[in-house]
């Protein structure tokens, strides 16, 4: 048996930054972990998915290079090379993650994890069994896993109904693919799979893709989508799914109208469930929310005193960046420093399609069902210089500004660089700038960035260049 300060059970985003903030403050940790450090986002999500979608990039400039002067002859893609250099790309960043724990002295205990006793977890691996007890917090950071889509027939079976995990390391892109889902993963592997020539169709029951956006960004998105060919099926119903061993056939009815679809593939993205299973919850009495996921305080304690959960275990929004800001919340907490509470309605969204999609706040429907006076400002990319010099057109800042005090209520951006661009916005947001502050910060020329003071000036009715 091993003691430590802290013990978490799951070295992904969540555990691995809390537990290198709870070394930095003096604690001894210890961080259970079966896998490669970096969880779900290094391994099997954010990581490889956004080096895929860089190939993705690369594919579609390479198609209107000549635009630009550059003739580059016969362009052949090749999707298990972007693969394996996507692979590459997450081991890279799994060792990073090893030397961080190197150099925060935090011990890496391989093996699965369960809590069976007051703070203390019984480690297995290799078939054998050893415990481990830590003296102040034990930290629950076990994660989320893909789910399937039973209900509707579409079982994972990881060769024809497969998961984004299957989808990551296939050799070849599939002829065809139906992708069920479109939030952010459905949408950001619609973009791979097109890019590198495969039929899609991208199938969401609700009535925009990227139903947790803006709607003015959701149509944005599906309008660029439908021009690069991909079949974007919205308020859709699947019924009569027929898995054979080499293709899979559905009925999808849309817009009142019934289709007949075979594919190669069916891609299920359609959420994601908390790893709560098989790791000692219910016998130690962690109680959970309607929902399914641990329920904690503001401090990330559960139920149990010295039991604590962070990351997607501990509920919605479920990114990488959220957990990432629990961890270091419960670290500072249990060190007794005077740490930010979390502020869950100012956590920025990001999809890394192209266009991106980035947004922080309120939707302006959120807004309407709020009975808010706001106003709206929105600036297009067409008309911004940076992005006619880079032929990068598509797209809109959006801000929403309450009608009387200028305080920003939401902002979404759609467009090249849009998830690096909305940081500006999230940090007047967080400390609490008004659209006036906003534009009195001058923006270089010319910048991608200026169409975010232009639509500043817009819900002031102040716009320049449009």
């Amino acid at each position: 048996m091993a003691s430590f300060d802290v013990l978490f059970l799951g070295g992904g985003p969540a555990g691995y930054v809390g537990a290198i903030r709870a070394a930095q403050l003096g604690f001894s940790v210890g961080v259970v972990e079966r896998e490669g450090l970096g969880g779900t986002c290094v391994l099997w999500g954010c990581i490889p998915a956004k080096a895929l979608l860089e190939a993705s990039l690369y594919a579609n400039h390479v198609k209107k290079a000549s635009e630009f002067g550059v003739n580059v002859g016969d362009v052949k893609l090749d999707y298990s090379v972007a693969m394996k250099r996507s692979r590459a790309v997450s081991t890279q960043n799994s060792k990073g993650v090893e030397f961080l724990f190197k150099k925060n002295k935090i011990t890496w205990i391989r093996g699965e994890g369960r809590i069976t006793g007051k703070n203390q977890l019984t480690v297995k691996a290799d078939g054998k069994e050893e415990k481990h007890d830590a003296k102040k917090a034990l930290v629950v950071s076990t994660g989320s896993r893909v789910k399937g889509l039973p209900q509707a027939g579409l079982e994972l079976n990881k060769t024809t109904v497969i998961s984004s995990d299957e989808a990551l390391v296939l050799e070849k892109a599939p002829k065809s693919i139906v992708i069920v889902g479109a939030g952010a993963v459905g949408c950001e592997f619609a973009d791979v799979f097109n890019a590198f020539g495969s039929e899609v169709t991208l199938v969401e029951v609700m009535p925009n893709i990227l139903p947790v956006e803006d709607v003015d960004c959701s149509k944005e998105v599906e309008r660029s989508f439908k021009k690069r060919k991909i079949n974007v099926l919205t308020g859709a119903k699947i019924s009569d799914v027929k898995v054979g061993k080499n293709s899979v056939s559905m009925t999808i009815e849309s817009g009142g109208q019934k289709s007949q679809i075979e594919a190669e593939k069916v891609l299920v993205a359609a959420g994601r469930a908390p790893n709560i299973e098989n790791i000692g919850l219910k016998e130690a009495g962690v109680q959970l929310t309607e929902r399914g996921f641990v329920k904690i305080d503001k401090k990330m304690q559960t139920s149990v005193p010295g039991i604590y959960a962070i990351g997607d275990v501990a509920g919605p929004p479920m990114l990488a960046h959220k957990g990432e800001r629990e961890g270091v919340v419960f670290a500072e907490y249990l060190a007794g420093k005077h740490a930010h509470d979390m502020d869950y309605g100012n956590i920025p969204g990001c999809t890394y399609c192209h266009p991106e999609v980035a947004s922080i706040g309120l939707t302006e429907q959120a807004c309407k069902d709020k009975k808010l006076d706001y106003k709206v400002g929105k600036f297009p990319f067409s008309a911004n210089g940076r992005a006619r010099t880079s032929g990068e057109t598509e797209g809109f800042v959006k801000i929403i500004r309450d009608a009387k005090y200028g305080e920003i209520l939401g902002a979404h951006i759609v467009g090249a660089h849009a998830t690096e661009m909305i940081h500006e916005l999230v940090v007047a947001r967080t400390n609490e700038f008004t659209v006036e502050e906003v534009d009195l910060a001058i923006h270089a020329h010319p910048t991608l960035s200026e169409a975010i003071a232009e639509a500043a000036l817009d819900s002031l009715g102040k716009m320049i260049h449009a």
